[in-house]
């Protein structure tokens, strides 16, 4: 190697000196070539692992410049000097770009025995001789070494990007603290539970952060950790199961601390926990109801007895009479409690609202009393029975009259509710309004959903207002509630008539007479099938569900249907790609299709629905609007109209 080569190797080691990044590595490979050969032209390539593809390429003065021929080379040959390589290339028999002319040097980049890479530096003929190639190969060596090192760092700090992303992915807590309780890494769940900047954490020791409640059991969990103690912890209403694990081999003798959050966990425990007692109680009170009955109806027929006898004594006939009174009321009560507390085949059947809501009051006249709540009862006349089980309905009005009393209860004052019945659309809508503290618009967004509760802890679970729900959906009807704070809440339970007249029978569809209908229903919910097959059924027409458009396509394609009632947006075949492949099949059955969508009607959906010449549902649908629909085919036989697009209004 001559004095001026050694020099500029050299020279180029030292400035790669805690040089880490690839791009700088090149960068000064390129400047070094540069200033010593004077070439026309240069060109780097950086190989993937397996030596298969480029992985990073610069070529100067042409960026682009296709180089590959080069790399080929020296992948073959390793280093060589090419006197002209268009004609070497030809030799070979190797395609070649036209603008790859003059000589070249061409040198690998090596690591472990393995090309890594190439540089080239290329020149008109005859610039470049063979004696240029021992520089560009130690060049080329010191490059490779750099590289190397580029790479390790770059895996490493790969490694460690991954690790942070996958801790920080995970939702329980952890930190990584060494022998003298410093922490080490922590990840971002740890930093939120301990409600501090992550980068605060590093090097802190974690009894800073933690509650000073959690000091002791965490030493205790750090010095036992062989034994892989699990320690609970609280602060407010949340619970942490912590476990301290050690990293095996580490000289330093770190530990990882694992906070789980088991709040979710402990709260459905306890509301388990909460319901079956209330089930143990349900069939004490039921046993209890059970006995009751034996000695109140010897009360009952003992006072008959006597008050039917005639020497019994004026003055004792008023004692006779109200203790007939009370024990036929005693009786009253123990059967609405028997009926509520034991398990029942669920039946739906033409059920009079008044005595259920008094059978109900009866319940729960105590509780009322205790906490000084004065009850109204509100019941428009004439109402016509309804088409409910009695048992679940009388649930539902339980639960929302235990909500309204525990509300009023929490006042700490008297208050008032008012349960309201009337008439509502094509059924009933039941209001129970109490004068309590009400609620924000955020707390009865949540109302309905499972295990949320604003109560205490051992005076709810949460499930009743959605178990209501559940129980009134099934029936056809619905719940709202309009709450305000300071000013109350009232719940409004809506529920379907009982039928007036047999399946087989003509029905009457909106006050007019109207004839049987055949009815295809697609939806892949099954509680909606379920509504929509229950609510057709009472008014007497013939349905078939169908969970998806597969399904749908060969029915309403092999049966005549008068409707057919599509879900808009449902796996595997859509709605509008079943109406579609429909429209193809059969255009007379397609043209009997309306669809029911969940969706804003905005955007691509509402730009589809207005294409079509009918109407469509919104979900949720009330029984007036489907009865709409269902009128105006009985009359006409197809559900388009004048408005196309239109959704159907409510009447």
């Amino acid at each position: 190697m001559s004095p001026a080569t050694l020099k500029r190797v050299t020279l180029f080691a030292s400035e790669l000196a805690g040089t880490l990044r690839r791009a700088s590595v090149v960068d000064l490979l390129l400047r070094h070539v540069r200033d010593a050969l004077a070439p026309g032209e240069l060109a780097v390539a950086l190989l993937t692992r397996d030596a298969d593809a480029v992985d990073f390429a610069h070529t100067w003065p042409r960026p682009g410049a296709d180089r590959r021929p080069l790399v080929d080379l020296a992948l073959r040959r390793g280093a060589l000097h090419v006197p002209d390589i268009a004609a070497l290339l030809r030799e070979l028999d190797q395609p070649a770009p036209p603008d790859l002319t003059g000589s070249w040097v061409i040198a690998p980049l090596t690591a472990k025995g393995r090309v890594t890479g190439v540089v080239a530096a290329g020149a008109p003929a005859g610039q470049l001789g063979p004696e240029r190639l021992p520089l560009v190969e130690a060049l080329a060596a010191t490059a490779s070494i750099a590289l190397e090192s580029a790479r390790l760092v770059d895996l490493h700090d790969d490694g460690r990007r991954s690790w942070q992303e996958v801790v920080d992915a995970i939702s329980p807590a952890l930190c990584i603290v060494d022998r003298a309780g410093r922490i080490r890494r922590a990840n971002r769940a740890f930093a939120e539970l301990v409600t501090a900047p992550p980068a605060s954490l590093i090097g802190r020791p974690w009894h800073a952060f933690m509650p000073p409640e959690w000091a002791g059991e965490l030493r205790t969990a750090l010095q036992q950790q062989s034994v892989g103690r699990e320690v609970e912890l609280r602060t407010g209403e949340r619970s942490y199961a912590v476990t301290a694990v050690p990293i095996r081999g580490d000289a330093e003798g770190t530990t990882v601390l694992l906070f789980d959050d088991h709040t979710d966990r402990r709260r459905l425990q306890d509301q388990l926990i909460q319901s079956e007692k209330m089930s143990a109680i349900g069939q004490l009170i039921a046993g209890i109801a059970h006995d009751l009955n034996n000695p109140l109806a010897s009360v009952v027929g003992f006072a008959d007895f006597l008050c039917e006898v005639p020497s019994v004594p004026a003055p004792l006939r008023e004692p006779l009479a109200v203790i007939r009174e009370e024990a036929e009321r005693a009786s009253k009560i123990v059967k609405s409690l028997l009926g509520f507390a034991r398990k029942q085949e669920h039946r739906r059947r033409s059920t009079p609202l008044a005595p259920l809501l008094e059978s109900t009051l009866g319940l729960l006249r105590n509780q009322f009393m205790a906490t000084r709540i004065d009850v109204t009862l509100d019941l428009e006349p004439d109402l016509p029975p309804l088409d409910v089980d009695p048992v679940q309905i009388q649930q539902v009005f339980v639960n929302l009259l235990n909500n309204a009393a525990q509300a009023i209860g929490a006042s700490g004052r008297p208050g008032h509710v008012t349960i309201r019945a009337r008439r509502f659309l094509d059924g009933i809508a039941v209001d129970v309004a109490d004068d309590g503290p009400g609620m924000s618009e955020a707390l009865a967004a949540q109302a309905f959903e499972p295990f949320f509760t604003t109560k205490g802890e051992g005076e709810g679970t949460g499930l009743g207002l959605s178990i209501s729900q559940g129980i009134v959906r099934e029936h056809g009807g619905r719940i709202t509630l309009s709450s305000e704070e300071g000013r109350g809440s009232t719940f409004t339970v809506q529920l379907p008539l009982a039928p007036h007249a047999p399946p087989e029978a003509s029905v009457r569809i909106g006050g007019e007479p109207s004839r049987r209908l055949r009815v295809l229903v697609v939806d892949d919910e099954p509680h909606i099938l379920h509504y929509m097959r229950a609510t057709l059924d009472a008014w007497g027409h013939e349905v078939a569900t169908v969970e998806d458009g597969d399904e749908a396509l060969e029915r309403a394609a092999a049966e005549p249907f008068d409707l057919i009632i599509s879900d808009l947006r449902m796996p595997r075949l859509g709605g509008r790609e079943f109406h579609a492949a429909l429209e193809r099949r059969d255009p007379a059955a397609a043209s009997k299709v309306v669809f029911s969508t969940g969706d804003t009607v905005r955007g691509d959906t509402l730009a589809f629905l207005e294409t079509l010449d009918r109407p469509f549902l919104h979900k949720p649908f009330s029984l007036a609007e489907l009865r709409e629909l269902l009128v105006r085919v009985a009359r006409e036989g197809d559900p388009r109209r004048r408005d196309s697009g239109q959704q159907l209004a409510e009447v």
